[in-house]
């Protein structure tokens, strides 16, 4: 497994390729990736022992959708044999990503909570009237933003991690290590990836509501653009996730090797960003 340094131009691109993606088999995807949210929303409505729940199977449940993407990629059926390549050998180490990510998630409120006094983490964790936290309490705004400014590693760590674990037999703590460092080598890419995300799942979406809202009414407008974002959109991003992995890393070579140039990579990986 090679991992590559990519220009940002190719960030622009992985949105897109997973719309590509995701039209080879709508169905299925769009199956899934409902399906996941039902089990998250069901396992998560549990009280206190939801959450807990919710975050140690994370890592597993993305791999399904990781591994449908990874299948359709190939232009291979569909298979429950498919979706569980590489969970159940891997399992500890996938549910122990999730207590990580969990432990993670925990210690970014806890310093949030220094600011706000924990209105942040019991919002998160325990739920609570929204309207008790008002837009402009600056404690509870700065809190916010440390907390984003925070979970930029942990995402970092965990962005790559369950398809590392999962496919390359690597334990939690490789995995996050190459992951993060992935990530950070890449910087440049999952910038411009961030943007055209923020474009497509915030800009245009907005402006379209905008200017339906003029000619249909409010409720309308948002019921038109809601149903492509759920149904487009949503399975697109999923499996553009795949596509950032397909293009960063490339498998059969040493992780972050020290060869520098422009070429093809195999199957699994980009076309022509530079060794890391």
């Amino acid at each position: 497994m090679q991992a590559l340094n990519l220009p940002a131009a190719r960030g622009w691109r992985w949105l897109g390729a997973g719309y590509a993606l995701f039209r080879r088999n709508p169905a299925i995807l769009s199956l899934l990736l409902l399906t996941y949210w039902m089990l998250l929303a069901l396992v998560g409505s549990l009280p206190f022992i939801g959450s807990l729940i919710t975050y140690l199977a994370m890592p597993a449940l993305s791999l399904v959708l990781m591994n449908a993407c990874r299948v359709l990629d190939r232009g291979l059926a569909v298979t429950p044999q498919s979706l569980s390549t590489g969970i159940r050998p891997q399992a500890p180490v996938l549910v122990g990503l999730g207590g990580l990510y969990l432990c993670g998630t925990l210690l970014i409120l806890g310093l949030a909570s220094l600011v706000d006094g924990g209105d942040l983490f019991r919002l998160m964790f325990i739920g609570g009237d929204h309207g008790d936290l008002p837009a402009d309490n600056p404690e509870f705004l700065l809190a916010t933003q440390l907390a984003l400014l925070l979970v930029v590693p942990l995402v970092m760590a965990f962005w790559f991690a369950p398809m590392l674990a999962a496919w390359h037999r690597q334990g939690a703590g490789k995995a996050l290590f190459f992951s993060f460092f992935a990530c950070l080598r890449n910087w440049r890419p999952f910038l411009t990836y961030s943007l055209s995300i923020l474009l497509w799942s915030g800009l245009v979406p907005a402006l379209a509501m905008g200017l339906l809202g003029m000619i249909l009414g409010p409720g309308m407008a948002a019921a038109i653009v809601m149903v492509p974002l759920i149904l487009i959109l949503a399975p697109s991003l999923v499996a553009s996730f795949y596509v950032s992995y397909r293009e960063v890393f490339v498998e059969g070579a040493p992780a972050f090797a020290t060869t520098v140039g422009d070429e093809e990579g195999p199957e699994e990986g980009g076309g022509d960003g530079d060794h890391a």
